[in-house]
Formats: C-alpha cells, structure tokens, sequence
C-alpha cells in the first residue's frame, strides 16, 4: 500500500452535512477496497487567487490515506463526477511531512515615525538628438 493525501477544495455555499457526507464516501471507498483511513483535517474556508465558477472562496480538506493505486485511480474519478467538489490534487505523503493548513497572513506592522526614501532615479535624457 502507498501513502497518500488528497487536498479537497469544495463549494463553500453546500451545508456542512454535504461536505462530511463526501468525506465519509471517501472513506468508505478506502475502507472497502482495503485501504487505511489514516485522518481528515478540515482547513476551512480560504479565500481563492482566482474564482473558480464565480466563487472566490473555497472550504479545504485534507483526506490522508493508505491505499493501492487502483483505488486512488476510483477515487479520484468518484471525485472528479461529484456536485460540490470544486478541485481536489491527490500526491503521496511523506511521512512526517504532512503540514497543516497554510498560515493566515499576518498585516504589516505600521512604521512608527519611519519613512521609507524615496528611491534614487538617473535624470531621464530629454534633449533630442538634433539639437
């Protein structure tokens, strides 16, 4: 069996029974076909770099799993076909390199009485060639 996790980004606007719904009949599916069901960290809501079918947020999921590659391969397809599913990007896991979700990005501190300079340009040559 191989190692694997599945980034999950689906439809914010479904409820949060439709998305535990999809994450069980992930489970399910590597449960049956024989696989390890190792763990299902939920992300939340992240805000997209582009809208995808005119929505600019998305709720991620990480789905971590043991499995054959058959049964990656009927995952992915099941995944593919699923109302809700906006993305998802199944890669094998490293061990001990799984991640937690991305870290939200912290604001700028405000210079306190600092300007920043202005940078230093070369004097643009204006004078025409004829003169």
């Amino acid at each position: 069996m191989i190692a694997y996790e599945i980034l999950l980004m689906l439809d914010p606007e479904l409820p949060d029974g439709r998305h535990e719904e999809i994450v069980k009949r992930a489970s399910d599916l590597v449960k049956k076909a024989g696989g390890k069901w190792v763990g299902h960290d939920v992300w939340g809501r992240r805000r997209l770099a582009y809208e995808i079918a005119h929505k600019p947020e998305g709720t991620y999921h990480l789905l971590n799993f043991d499995a054959e590659p058959e049964t990656l391969e009927e995952l992915s397809r099941i995944l593919r076909i699923t109302d809700g599913v906006m993305r998802h990007l199944a890669v094998r896991r490293i061990e001990g390199g799984s991640p937690g979700p991305p870290p939200d990005p912290e604001p700028e501190p405000e210079q306190q009485g600092e300007s920043i300079p202005d940078p230093a340009y070369a004097e643009a040559n204006i004078s025409s060639q004829e003169e």
